[in-house]
């Protein structure tokens, strides 16, 4: 078969995180790694599955590994559904103007001041807002200086520092308390719970099962006019997060192929998904909370135009135009990233040649 040889690769490279996160929970995710009092789980995670995954091709599945339908932890592959979600208000018209300051719409929520109040919409999506507060009681600060690949200005200081900060816009920094505050604002600006909506507008028109799960930290409540809702992160870097299987993880991937259309539905509207695929100004490895590959050197062998939901403890959802192809993989060793894409490009395009 084609694809033995990358998937026999993943399935020998697997995360080194145990599979049962109650065996060494100090060790497991990206919490651990945080300054006190923050090193702690706020939200709910479980078990995972072993190394798994899927390969569509031409819109139908042509491979499958490990436990595709197993609903894990998708980490911060997460943080692409939040950029889909704004698609869909933008095209409900409830986010018109992606360059609006949040605050024209979501007052009261923490965008309040001369600083915050220069934060847009795009700057949240782009990573670049530097906005300052905390988030269900966890500081930004807890995540500035943190180190990522491809960043265009490794941090020089210890994480959890106080970095100075930047105006609004210029500075590019991977921040999930700033992500959470994304979430939030998207809560208010729907005025009812994510899943929710995620549900409706997203998962049900694709097709997808009902075998996924969104949840929250554990105190994240908001009072919204509906009643007391809870606000999801986006990902699972101190718990929660979205729980999906692999093969649901592709329909989503397959969007971003689509112009956000499935079949005869325009999920999320085609200006905002090729918006998301655009390069940040500051940082051109980054989109709409997706990584690119524009230059080659952040996955060799995938395609400049190729983009990717990236996911700690090795999660990649992967959208490749050039072979119409979505790739998905759980639970592979980041390390060992490289070498597996190119081994599934090599696959992808004896595909294509037939």
């Amino acid at each position: 078969m084609r694809y033995d040889e990358a998937i026999q690769f993943a399935q020998a490279h697997e995360v080194p995180w145990s599979r049962d996160p109650g065996t060494d929970l100090a060790q497991w995710g990206l919490h651990h790694q945080d300054p006190p009092p923050y090193n702690r789980l706020r939200g709910p995670v479980h078990a995972r599955g072993p190394v798994s995954g899927v390969v569509w091709q031409h819109g139908r599945e042509v491979a499958a590994w490990g436990e595709p339908d197993r609903a894990d932890l998708s980490f911060s592959v997460a943080k692409s559904y939040l950029a889909l979600l704004a698609g869909v208000a933008h095209g409900q018209g409830l986010l018109p103007d992606r360059d609006e300051p949040v605050i024209q719409r979501v007052p009261g929520i923490g965008f309040e001041g001369a600083h915050n109040s220069a934060v847009t919409w795009a700057m949240l999506l782009q990573q670049t807002s530097e906005w300052e507060g905390s988030c269900f009681g966890i500081p930004d600060t807890v995540d500035r200086y943190r180190k990522v690949g491809f960043d265009p200005h490794p941090p020089a200081g210890r994480k959890g520092e106080a970095r100075p900060l930047h105006a609004p816009g210029t500075y590019w920094e991977y921040n999930d308390v700033r992500i959470n505050q994304l979430s939030l604002a998207l809560l208010h600006l729907f005025g009812r719970p994510l899943p929710e909506v995620w549900r409706d507008a997203v998962m049900r028109p694709l097709g997808a099962s009902d075998d996924w799960a969104w949840r929250a930290y554990d105190d994240a409540w908001v009072e919204l006019p509906t009643g007391r809702v809870q606000s999801v992160p986006g990902g699972s870097h101190w718990g929660g997060g979205v729980s999906i299987s692999a093969r649901d993880q592709a329909r989503i991937g397959r969007l971003l192929l689509d112009g956000g259309r499935f079949v005869d539905a325009q999920i999320v509207p085609a200006d905002w998904v090729s918006w998301m695929l655009e390069p940040c100004a500051i940082a051109p490895f980054y989109g709409g909370l997706l990584r690119l590959n524009r230059d080659g050197r952040g996955f060799p062998g995938a395609s400049p135009g190729s983009a990717f939901m990236v996911g700690a403890g090795g999660h990649l959802v992967w959208a490749e135009p050039a072979h119409d192809a979505v790739v998905v993989v759980r639970w592979l060793d980041p390390a060992h990233t490289a070498a597996f894409v190119r081994r599934m490009v090599a696959a992808l395009g004896a595909a294509t040649r037939g």
